[in-house]
């Protein structure tokens, strides 16, 4: 006869090799985990989750949070919580915690690596050879390393990272940040920074302010033959302004790690567009980061039902 476990941990969709951890967790509390298999069914368990563990391929909505009377806290995978409706969670009493910091290195070395291969057209290059063709006018538009104007816009642990790294090997850095006044690297107005860099490396979160920063109107005032990077978060780009602007050959190539919906949709403009580096929102993986996100969770998970403070709360 099964005896009823204490309550339910909803672990919503996922990519994540295994969940032993979260499974280890679950029986040594006595409580049930429910790895969901598709959005649907995440969305039909939250009623019953004391704990409901999030990825970026589920969302709260404001609908969610009045039936999920049983939930006393929420865990984002990861940094990132435009998905969740935080201030239905505030009205609802249930706090949000996030996982900072496990993936700082892997998601920085992923915009330099976009950045740089940009900047050297090695997309352009690569299509020509694939297209039959040759090398015709490729590169010759290409500022040398050290001429080369990186603008860093927002200062938190990744974008400091990359001014870092692109400072390291001689390029010219500058950064934007609203909330930093000092900085080691030289800082600029936001429209500076946008209007005058060769690459635009972009690590903000999405805000009512940021959403689609990048606009069509921004994207006409860059540079000709400026670079745009984003790995931070769908949705600080017009994605079909800067297929666009990518046609026209204003600009010269574009790094995309986040969409503004995921998966990027079979007719997606930027699917077709030239000069492009797409990726599946990948940038925080690597051998040691799944672990150590996987890991953050779990304690986040371990210190609600063992009556320890919750960290890294975002309401």
């Amino acid at each position: 006869m099964n005896r009823e476990r204490q309550g339910i941990i909803l672990v919503a969709p996922h990519h994540f090799p295994d969940l032993e951890r979260e499974h280890t967790l679950a029986s040594e509390l006595d409580y049930e985990l429910v790895p969901a298999t598709d959005t649907e069914e995440f969305r039909q368990r939250l009623s019953d989750a004391e704990i409901v563990m999030i990825t970026p391929y589920a969302k709260l909505t404001a609908d969610d949070f009045p039936a999920m009377e049983k939930c006393r806290a929420v865990i984002r995978y990861g940094i990132g919580y435009d998905n969740i409706d935080v201030d239905a969670a505030t009205k609802a009493g249930i706090p949000v915690s996030i996982v900072p910091g496990t993936a700082s290195e892997e998601v920085a070395s992923h915009a330099l690596a976009m950045g740089l291969s940009l900047a050297r057209r090695l997309p352009a290059g690569d299509s020509a050879i694939r297209d039959n063709g040759w090398n015709g006018v490729i590169g010759y538009d290409t500022p040398v390393l050290s001429s080369l104007e990186v603008g860093v816009v927002g200062l938190g642990r990744i974008g400091q990272h990359v001014a870092r790294m692109y400072s390291a090997i001689g390029t010219n850095v500058r950064a934007y940040d609203p909330f930093v006044s000092e900085s080691t690297f030289e800082l600029a107005d936001l429209d500076d920074i946008l209007e005058n860099s060769d690459v635009i490396s972009l690590h903000l979160p999405l805000t009512g302010e940021t959403r689609n920063l990048i606009s069509g109107d921004v994207l006409k005032r860059m540079r000709n033959g400026a670079v745009v990077v984003n790995v931070s978060r769908g949705g600080l780009v017009d994605e079909v302004a800067l297929a666009q602007a990518l046609e026209s050959g204003h600009i010269a190539g574009a790094g995309i790690d986040t969409f503004a919906e995921e998966p990027l949709d079979p007719e997606h403009p930027l699917r077709s567009a030239t000069n492009t580096i797409l990726t599946p929102h990948i940038a925080w993986r690597s051998n040691r980061s799944t672990g150590a996100l996987q890991d953050g969770a779990v304690d986040r998970v371990r210190r609600v039902l063992t009556g320890q403070p919750l960290i890294d709360l975002v309401n």
